[in-house]
């Protein structure tokens, strides 16, 4: 299916109104053609009669006699200009409201479709893009669509139409200028046909250097105190300013293209506009026109060379929203590899018994990060997975919600194949706390009952207590109620983390995975943290990833990953006695065996 007829696909629930804007614009179309005929009348039948004209009609009425004078004539035809061009202004309004209501409709659909399939596109997808690239095909490149509507579709039904009735009023006054006026059209054609991809090219690479741009500000900015920290100011500028001026090179060439294109179907349509004003000027003067109809016949000429210049740009137009939604379609079309299966079932409970079966995975599969894993967790046991960096325990807690599916192997939950259980169902029965904890700009009440909006206030001071986040929240103007600012800029590192942490507490799943949970919290915190950890830990399956030997050395059952695979199993105290990799990890921590 072509882009264009993708596009106009977003418009069918539309179609009806759609309709009704066509037909008022048909009759805009219709009044404008009668513009000129009451100034034809006043020329030809008053100013300047002929034998030709005894009497002049328009709209029934012979205006040769009207009221007895000239002047009355001429006043009434003056009142009905201004008639005219009040009803065919009121229709034109009328019919670009709606089109523009329309357009806007589809632009709120379109964006709202794209930004739904990238919530639902997998991990593995994000992290092969930058989300500044995401976010401008979201807020600008879905612009495109409506640009395809409205100075598209609507703009060819309107050229076209206005082009095809004045070509046929036009060809009934005289045929000889009508082919004239014509002459031009072929010369323009091969001018579009020349730009036309130029244009496209240059489109497609402003959106790609303004989406560099944006990339530019959002990584500058969020990091602006590692900038200044490291009095990188300048360098980052300088940054920002090699990708603004590829995006000023690229808007050049194409405003420099689309300039001297204009400059030439100008150039044809001036010529051509002399040459009918003076074969015109000799048809009147050999009584085969009459003044009034060649002034008919230019005003009708702006009508036939309006549309046709619109048709231009509209070309234009079509060859630059073309860009644009082909980076749209490039995301609705990239396959979810993590989808529900056919026959996927829904799960309200679950016992938490998790088992790894030959899991293998990798980015690349040509590259795996976890290598023929497996593992047993009992219902209700928490177990640690430590390892170097890259070794893949945060890649492998993944598996458990789906974020990432194995390219070989299984994850089961209860003995089911968790490919067989519906994403929404699953992640329920799951709370997580991640290594970075993202929060959102809104208050911190909606911010702990994220994963239950349904949470009463008691429940959500609750979970912040158990998190030991209350008394800096309640410290804090607004309390519960305090704006944490953009990703939670108002809140140190800690104060984010607990939230987090308090966020997984309100939850309360059956399930809990923990990916360095209190990698910015300080000791006294931490230990406090752990303490109740413990206890919301008890009876739920827990699977927790740090580099805190000391916070997991006594759980039930650690997991020491290296090289993607398995390396030891067992209690702390049991790979203590090993002396293998656990044991090298736990003296480097200057724990010191006891």
């Amino acid at each position: 299916m072509s882009v264009y007829r993708r596009a106009l696909a977003y418009f069918r629930p539309f179609l009806g109104q759609s309709i009704f804007a066509a037909l008022l614009s048909l009759l805009g179309i219709g009044l404008n053609l009668l513009k000129p005929w009451p100034f034809k009348v006043i020329v030809d039948g008053i100013l300047s009669p002929s034998e030709k004209a005894q009497s002049y009609v328009f709209f029934g009425l012979d205006f040769s006699s009207v009221g007895g004078s000239s002047a009355a004539a001429i006043v009434i035809l003056c009142a009905l200009i201004v008639l005219i061009h009040l009803l065919a202004g009121g229709a034109a309004w009328i019919t670009n409201v709606l089109f523009i209501r329309i357009g806007l409709q589809t632009l709120l659909k379109v964006r709202t479709e794209l930004y739904a399939w990238l919530q639902a596109l997998p991990l593995k997808f994000h992290d092969a893009r930058r989300s500044s690239d995401s976010s401008f095909r979201v807020a600008y490149d879905s612009q495109s669509i409506q640009t395809i509507y409205s100075k598209g579709l609507v703009t060819i039904f309107n050229s076209g139409i206005t082009l095809l009735l004045t070509l046929a009023v036009m060809a009934q006054m005289d045929w000889k200028l009508t082919l004239l006026a014509l002459a031009v059209v072929p010369f323009i054609l091969v001018a579009l046909r020349v730009y036309s991809k130029r244009i496209r090219d240059e489109c497609t690479a402003i959106s790609e250097r303004d989406s560099d741009v944006l990339t530019a500000v959002q990584e500058g900015l969020s990091a602006v105190r590692v900038v200044r920290a490291f009095g990188r100011e300048e360098f980052e500028i300088e940054q920002f300013r090699r990708q603004a001026e590829r995006s000023l090179e690229a808007n050049l060439r194409f405003n420099a293209t689309s300039l001297s294109s204009n400059f030439v179907i100008g150039a044809l349509m001036a010529i051509s506009t002399a040459a009918l004003y003076c074969l015109g000027s000799l048809h009147v003067l050999d009584h085969s026109l009459t003044l009034g109809s060649l002034l008919v016949f230019a005003s009708y000429l702006t009508l036939l060379y309006q549309p046709l210049e619109q048709l231009t740009y509209t070309a234009w137009a079509l060859e630059g929203a073309t860009a644009g939604a082909k980076r749209c379609f490039e995301v609705l079309d990239h396959q979810d590899d993590v989808t529900d299966a056919a026959d996927a079932r829904e799960i309200t409970s679950t016992l938490g018994e998790i088992v790894f079966e030959k899991a293998d995975f990798g980015y690349d599969p040509a590259r795996l990060i976890l290598k023929d894993v497996n593992l047993s967790v009992r219902p209700g046991e928490t177990v640690a997975f430590v390892g170097g960096t890259g070794a893949g325990k945060s890649t492998l807690l993944s598996l458990v919600p789906r974020f990432y599916d194995p390219v070989a192997g299984r994850v089961l939950l209860d003995g089911a194949d968790v490919r067989g259980l519906t994403k929404k169902s699953l992640r329920n029965q799951i709370s997580i706390v991640l290594q970075d904890t993202l929060l959102f700009s809104t208050t911190i009440r909606e911010n702990i009952a994220y994963g239950r909006p349904d949470a009463t206030e008691t429940e959500i001071v609750e979970a912040a207590k158990r998190a030991q986040a209350h008394e800096f929240i309640v410290a804090m103007e607004g309390g519960y109620g305090a704006q944490v600012g953009e990703r939670g800029g108002h809140l140190s590192v800690g104060q984010r983390q607990r939230i987090g942490i308090a966020r997984a507490f309100l939850k309360n799943a059956p399930l809990l995975l923990l990916d360095e949970p209190t990698s910015a919290l300080d000791p006294t915190t931490e230990a406090a943290i752990m303490s109740t950890m413990g206890e919301l830990m008890r009876g739920r399956t827990t699977l927790i990833v740090t580099h805190r030997i000391a916070t997991i050395h006594g759980v039930d059952k650690i997991v020491v990953l290296k090289d993607g695979g398995i390396a030891e199993v067992g209690s702390g105290a049991e790979l203590l006695a090993r002396g293998g990799v656990y044991a090298a990890l736990y003296r480097s921590a200057n724990l010191g065996v006891p």
